[in-house]
């Protein structure tokens, strides 16, 4: 019998979910306020997402019979039937959307990498991006949405050699794109490029690379965090959390709880899911209050962390958000995760997108509905 948990290193979820609130999603709006704004939004390679491309809907097909057969008649996604129809609208389900052009997006992935960040050795040797996240960001609503992408998801990937040079776009697990660079901002810059084309191209306005060895830094930057357990959860033999135990992580303890789970018992990995999303949601209050009570909170986080990270978000737009994030609301009816189903491939998992659901998200957190 194996340990009841062991520490998984592949599934770095809350490196990302602790710095989302903490630092990274401090920083974004300051570009809102600031002579930054145009800078921010203009960082995207597309202005919108291409849905009008997909020219039919899915379980609203029809069928008629044409010689004998029975086949699925195309319905139509976009019609320009409206008065008030934009380029780039689409209609769905009888419901009129347009892109919202004020949401700011951002990509979060954890690195499979110990220490701090180094420059890679060569061009295939960047890292996997073991958690991936995207932070949707709308200021009309103040709503902040945390979309979680499984590292397995089967997409478009551009593989390079050892010097750098493309070689061709194949279909491959999206944690392996990070690699492909130099650990650093390539990496990072391919990584956007990658999710946003599985995204419909999606606008991707910053990114940012955590090695996991950040997570104690950011959980005891607020000074811990208090949750009940809502599981045993044993390392090396020795129960370190009791099922309903109030508990205060201080941190490696915040590792333990975050990053482990029973390899034996099924379903463990939706449970460890469970006790991620209670946390981030402990943690982002917690975050709130601190920076309420000091403002420099944050960018004293962010320096500390600094070593750890790779982003294209600048620590005066830290500063300048920090004055904000109390007006923005997050919970964990606000994390959502792309649905697809996971297949065993010929040696490791596969999971593959269920595509009806990610445009519907897609439309859900980025798009308004518009009156005709």
């Amino acid at each position: 019998m194996k340990n009841n948990f062991t520490i998984h290193r592949s599934l770095l979820k809350f490196l990302l979910a602790l710095i989302i609130i903490a630092v990274i999603g401090v920083c974004v709006f300051v570009g809102l306020q600031i002579s930054g704004k145009n800078r921010l939004y203009n960082k995207s390679d597309s202005k919108r997402p291409d849905l009008a491309s997909v020219a039919v809907t899915w379980e609203e097909s029809t069928e008629q019979e044409e010689g004998g057969e029975i086949v699925s008649t195309p319905i139509l996604v976009t019609e320009e039937d409206s008065d008030n129809w934009e380029e780039g609208d689409v209609r769905y389900k009888g419901v009129h959307y347009r892109y919202n052009s004020e949401m700011l997006t951002f990509l979060f992935m954890g690195i499979d990498k110990d220490g701090t960040v180094k420059e890679a050795k060569n061009g295939i040797d960047g890292g996997q991006s073991d958690a991936m996240f995207l932070l949707a960001l709308n200021p009309k609503t103040k709503n902040a949405t945390l979309i979680s992408i499984n590292r397995d998801t089967i997409a478009d990937i551009d593989v390079y050699d050892k010097n750098g040079n493309f070689l061709k776009t194949i279909k491959g697990q999206l944690t392996l794109q990070h690699g492909y660079g130099d650990g650093k901002s390539i990496s990072c810059e391919r990584s956007v490029a990658s999710v946003s084309r599985m995204m419909y191209n999606l606008p991707i306005h910053g990114y940012c690379a955590i090695n996991y060895g950040a997570i104690p830094k950011i959980n005891d930057a607020v000074g811990g965090v208090d949750l009940v357990s809502l599981e045993d959860i044993t390392s090396g033999g020795k129960t370190i959390f009791k099922e309903g135990q109030n508990i205060h992580l201080k941190g490696n303890q915040a590792v333990l709880y975050l990053r482990s789970r029973d390899c034996d018992s099924f379903e463990s990995a939706g449970r460890r899911t469970e006790r991620q999303k209670q946390y981030l949601a402990a943690y982002a209050d917690k975050a709130v209050q601190s920076i309420k009570k000091d403002v420099t909170v944050m960018v004293s986080l962010y320096n500390t962390i600094s070593k750890y990270m790779v982003t294209d978000i600048t620590v005066d737009e830290v500063s300048y958000f920090s004055t904000q994030i109390g007006e923005y609301r997050f919970g964990e009816t606000n994390i959502v995760s792309l649905k697809g189903e996971t297949v065993m491939g010929e040696k490791f998992e596969e999971f593959y997108l269920d595509e009806q659901a990610l445009y519907e998200l897609i439309l859900d957190v980025f798009y308004d509905t518009i009156e005709d």
